[in-house]
């Protein structure tokens, strides 16, 4: 959002030490001083101010050259999953889906473009990709971003689309928004969504809305699965009405615990 057209109240500070936090990641877990300036768009000067500052506060290492990030930043994870109840009522239901599915199971919610994964049961079969609580994916490409997208209001879906600077990260990843809006829309008359190598190829996931208990979508349940061992048709013949009942069951607890609406369902609202 441009500077002139934020509430009074926004620190910029702040956000551009966020900003820092974020520059880390898997590809890039170290990093030299330059190498944060030049991600986060700051002069050396801020970028060292703000990198020390972590340092003093213990969310950063440096060896004097290399900057790392050090476990303490998990805290700020933790903070907002420990308020947020629904990966604790959906993990048990995950665990028996991949049980009997023996596939890897993840819960989602969606955070701005983004999904976010805040609930996942493994199997011990490896996808190319490493998902972790934590990962985050443009929902556009995803089954679970598919189905939470599916059942925002029209006018939300096309300002969405509007904006969106769709990557093709395969050959059969849809960027057209005019298809992405009719894909959205048979995923909102179905209720499920099945995305067929569009993220990764070879990888296949169909996924499922978790609804609370006013019957809004806060988040989504996902399967994903080697194309070369299931087919779009096995996907919905033989784990679909599975994952249909796990949702089912989850949602039946939501609806007795109240699940923290705002938490999830808040921040897909967001920009």
């Amino acid at each position: 959002m441009p500077a002139e057209l934020r509430d009074p109240y926004f620190v910029r500070s702040f956000e551009r030490g966020l900003a820092v936090i974020r520059a880390f990641d898997g590809e890039h877990p170290s990093l030299t001083l330059s190498d944060v300036a030049r991600s986060c768009e700051l002069t050396r000067a801020a970028a060292r101010r703000f990198l020390l500052t972590l340092v003093d506060l213990g969310y950063v290492h440096t060896d004097g050259r290399l900057f790392r990030l050090t476990p303490r930043v998990l805290e700020l994870g933790f903070s907002y999953l420990s308020s947020f109840t629904l990966p604790d009522i959906a993990e048990p239901h995950l665990e028996q889906l991949v049980a009997q599915v023996r596939e890897s199971s993840s819960l989602c919610v969606l955070d701005g473009d983004d999904i976010v994964y805040v609930a996942r049961v493994p199997t011990r079969r490896i996808m190319t990709a490493t998902i972790t609580v934590g990962t985050r994916f443009p929902a556009q490409v995803t089954s679970v971003g598919r189905v939470i997208l599916a059942h925002l209001g029209d006018e939300e879906i096309d300002a969405r689309l509007a904006r969106a600077e769709p990557r093709r990260l395969t050959a059969r990843t849809i960027v057209s928004p005019d298809q992405l809006r009719a894909e959205l829309r048979r995923v909102r008359r179905q209720g499920y969504a099945i995305v067929d190598q569009e993220l990764e190829e070879g990888l296949r996931s169909v996924a499922a809305p978790v609804r609370d208990r006013d019957g809004e979508v806060v988040a989504a349940v996902n399967i994903p699965v080697h194309a070369s061992r299931n087919s779009v048709e096995s996907v919905r013949r033989d784990l679909l009405p599975h994952l249909l009942a796990t949702v089912a069951r989850i949602e039946a607890d939501l609806r007795v615990t109240g699940p923290a609406r705002a938490a999830s369902h808040g921040s897909a609202k967001q920009r």
